[in-house]
């Protein structure tokens, strides 16, 4: 009988020592998620505090960033008049701003944007453009096109520069 007692997995002796270890994993497990709530609690406070200097961080950050550029494709080619005969006049065209949202608003209405720099370019004579002065004349006079534009339609983003990344007349 000596020997049945000491098989039978139900002794006092086990059950008392799984009981030991259960209760202690309880109290490590408790611990552990006391701490880490903690933790966590006064890691959030100071963001949640700054909500709107963060948030004015985040748009200075934005704005002070690296420029941004966006190639209007396919090149605009346009004709204009000249005294003795048609003219032709390519120009491929790079937009440069330094928030993503005015690079996003110019793409979204992209048809309003190539009506308006064609008509500008159309409207060009050969003398003017033959000179640097009449080039960087033509380059602000699109620049104040696009901030129009893209000034209705992006909340206060804008575009900081047009390029003309070629430019042939024929």
């Amino acid at each position: 009988m000596a020997d049945a007692k000491d098989k039978d997995p139900k002794s006092a002796g086990s059950g008392s020592g799984k009981k030991i270890v259960i209760g202690a994993v309880a109290v490590l497990l408790l611990i552990a998620i006391g701490a880490g709530g903690y933790l966590l609690g006064h890691r959030a406070a100071p963001a949640t505090a700054g909500t709107a200097e963060a948030a004015h961080a985040v748009v200075e950050t934005a704005k002070s960033a690296d420029p941004i550029y966006l190639a209007l494709d396919p090149p605009f080619i346009v004709n204009f008049q000249d005294a003795a005969a048609m003219r032709f006049l390519q120009v491929g065209v790079q937009l440069m701003a330094h928030d993503q949202h005015a690079l996003d608003a110019a793409k979204a209405s992209e048809p309003a944007v190539r009506n308006a720099l064609v008509m500008l370019f159309s409207s060009q004579d050969a003398k003017s453009l033959s000179s640097r002065d009449g080039k960087e004349k033509l380059r602000a006079d699109a620049l104040a096109e696009l901030q129009k534009i893209i000034g209705e339609r992006s909340k206060g983003a804008a575009i900081d520069a047009v390029y003309f990344t070629s430019f042939v007349m024929q």
